[in-house]
This record gives structure tokens, C-alpha cells and sequence, in this order.
């Protein structure tokens, strides 16, 4: 399964009859390829050229007097293979700019319907248009209203759109889109569970709640989030999503939500170690109403505390309850 798109950093002299040698000839040998002009100009004191593969795929380069960058979701020619890799926040910021600029026409081409979403649609570009996702990740959008059920593709959309829109985890682009995956094979479910995390982050912030990912711990894990600013100075925050009912293999919402909690306590899941440490947050998102309400009827205990239990409809609401002193304060919850 290939990476989040990501620059090639490849020093050296390059010219046209280098690049049409080391790059074109072996695109064009192995995929079939066309090498032309870039869409729009290459940042100043770059020249650049585009290639369009027979089979989709897309690559750029872009080169200076003693250095040239490479982007692709195609096959990396073997002159580029020792190089570098860089993401989007690490390249130059010309170059990283010119090169996205790109990408998203390209995308908005393919895909017209995002673009509506651009925030949405610049986030997630590391895997709209990675060399093995672009397909899946987009049809998890387009026909699965990203993991909400009975929803509509617009409103899921407009919801995360308005989320990205503030900012928050732009910094942590990289690491958070590459959690939807780049693997060619569909997987809702995965995908489902991924957007939990970003369910949890747009309700800590709503919360007031400054977020930092991936937090390593020393049991080797990394726990999904930190909210930085609560009274004890940071809460240690790990997600997970279970799959309704209809979807596994369990008879009813409460064993649904118990049984996948379970994961993440017991043996070597993320929290086995941590006791009291670590709040989970259990995203119902994906559960229909009347699973839902049943859960809501009965507030059932999740076999760890602090937890919180909760659903997120892509209209902002949200409802749910807590068990045990959780340490951030989110004023929708009950007891």
C-alpha cells in the first residue's frame, strides 16, 4: 500500500535532456506517457514540467539550478529512487504551494462534486490523490456520506468542511489524512473508524479545547489525542468507533459498544496499561437512531473509565453520556 502523496527532494543539475532521459523515457517505456507544461507557472527560479500517464496516474517536476522536486501518484523512476521524501509542510513553501495548486485542479477535474468542500478537499488531497487510494478514499466520501448513516454526501461534507475551514489540525495534516488510507482495497469500515478521531477533535474544539495528536506514551502506543488546557494541565484522549449491529456480529447495540471498548482495554490494546490514565471516547456516529436510542436508554458502563459515549450528526448535534470523572468539560454530556 503506497504512502500519502509526498515530495522526492532530488539535488543536482537537472535539464531538459536529463529529464526526458532519466524521467520521461522510463514513464513512457513502462506507463505510457505524455511530458508537457504545467498548468499553472512554476515558482520563480524553477522551471517545471507535467506528465500524464495512459493509465490516470500524475507526476511533477520542478527543478532550480542545483535541485529539483518530484511529486507523483505513479510509479517513482529509478533515478529518483535514493532521494529524499519531504512533505507538503516540509518542501518549500513556492514549491509546495505551485505543486498543490495543481493537484487540486486536477482533483476538482476528476471530481467535480468537491468542489464545494475546498478545505475538505485540500486536507484530505494527500489521499484524494495517492497512487493506490484516490479511488477508495473519494467513493468513501461520494457514497458513504464519510461513515454517517442516513445523511446525505452534502451534508457530511458541509460538515467537515466547515470544520477543516477553522484550522485546528492543520498542522497535523500529514499524519491525519493518511488515517483515511491509501489502499486500493475499499474498506468503509477502517475508514468509518478513522473519522472518530476527527468526530472527537472538531468536539474538543467546539469544547474550547486546544489538540495535539498521536501522543506517544511510554508503553510503546500512541494515544489518538491531548487536549492541552483542562484544569489538570492535559487529558490523555484514545477514540474508537464501533460497528453498528447490522454490521458484526453481535445481537444489539449495548454488546456492540462493550465488545469494542474491550479492544482497546484488555491485553495489549492501548489502554490496558494505563488505568485511569486515558479517557476513551466510544463514537456512535455510525449507528442508526433506534440503536441509538437504545443505548441512551440503558447509558451502559463500557468496562473503562473515564469514558465518554457519544453520537455526532453532520447537523452539529450531539448527545451522550460519561461514566466515571472525565477530566475535559463538554456541557452536552449526561451523567
Amino acid at each position: 500500500m503506497a504512502r500519502p502523496l509526498r515530495f522526492r527532494y532530488a539535488p543536482g543539475r537537472w535539464d531538459d535532456s536529463r529529464i526526458t532521459r532519466d524521467i520521461f523515457q522510463p514513464l513512457d517505456a513502462n506507463l505510457g506517457a505524455e511530458m508537457g507544461a504545467p498548468w499553472y507557472a512554476p515558482p520563480e527560479g524553477y522551471e517545471a514540467r507535467r506528465f500524464d500517464m495512459d493509465n490516470g496516474d500524475t507526476a511533477l517536476f520542478a527543478w532550480a539550478d542545483d535541485h529539483a522536486y518530484w511529486i507523483g501518484n505513479t510509479e517513482t523512476p529509478s533515478s529518483l529512487w535514493r532521494t529524499d521524501k519531504e512533505g507538503f509542510d516540509e518542501a518549500p513553501f513556492e514549491v509546495s504551494r505551485w505543486a498543490q495548486r495543481e493537484l487540486i485542479a486536477e482533483l476538482f477535474d476528476q471530481s467535480p462534486w468537491l468542489k464545494p468542500y475546498p478545505h475538505l478537499s485540500w486536507f484530505f488531497l494527500p489521499v484524494f490523490l495517492s497512487k493506490d487510494g484516490r479511488e477508495t478514499t473519494r467513493e468513501f466520501f461520494y457514497d458513504h456520506a464519510a461513515g454517517f448513516p442516513d445523511a446525505t454526501r452534502e451534508e457530511a461534507l458541509e460538515f467537515y468542511e466547515s470544520f477543516f475551514a477553522t484550522g485546528v489540525l492543520d498542522e497535523y495534516r500529514e499524519v491525519m489524512a493518511g488515517k483515511l488510507g491509501t489502499s486500493e482495497y475499499f474498506d468503509p469500515i477502517r475508514m468509518a473508524a478513522a473519522m472518530g478521531e476527527f468526530d472527537v477533535a472538531y468536539l474538543l474544539d467546539e469544547a474550547g479545547y486546544d489538540i495535539t495528536p498521536e501522543i506517544a506514551v511510554t508503553t510503546g502506543h500512541s494515544i489518538d489525542f491531548r487536549a492541552e488546557n483542562t484544569p489538570a494541565g492535559g487529558a490523555l484522549i484514545e477514540v474508537t468507533r464501533p460497528l453498528p449491529p447490522n454490521r458484526r456480529s453481535v445481537s444489539n447495540p449495548i454488546a456492540a459498544i462493550r465488545d469494542t471498548a474491550q479492544t482497546k482495554t484488555n491485553g495489549e490494546g492501548q489502554l490496558a496499561e494505563h488505568g485511569g490514565g486515558v479517557t476513551l471516547f466510544v463514537d456512535c456516529s455510525s449507528f442508526p437512531d433506534d440503536d441509538w436510542s437504545a443505548i441512551m436508554g440503558e447509558k451502559p458502563d463500557v468496562r473503562h473509565r473515564p469514558a465518554v459515549v457519544f453520537r455526532l450528526r453532520p447537523s452539529g448535534q450531539v448527545e451522550g453520556y460519561s461514566k466515571g470523572s472525565v477530566p475535559v468539560d463538554l456541557p452536552w454530556l449526561a451523567d
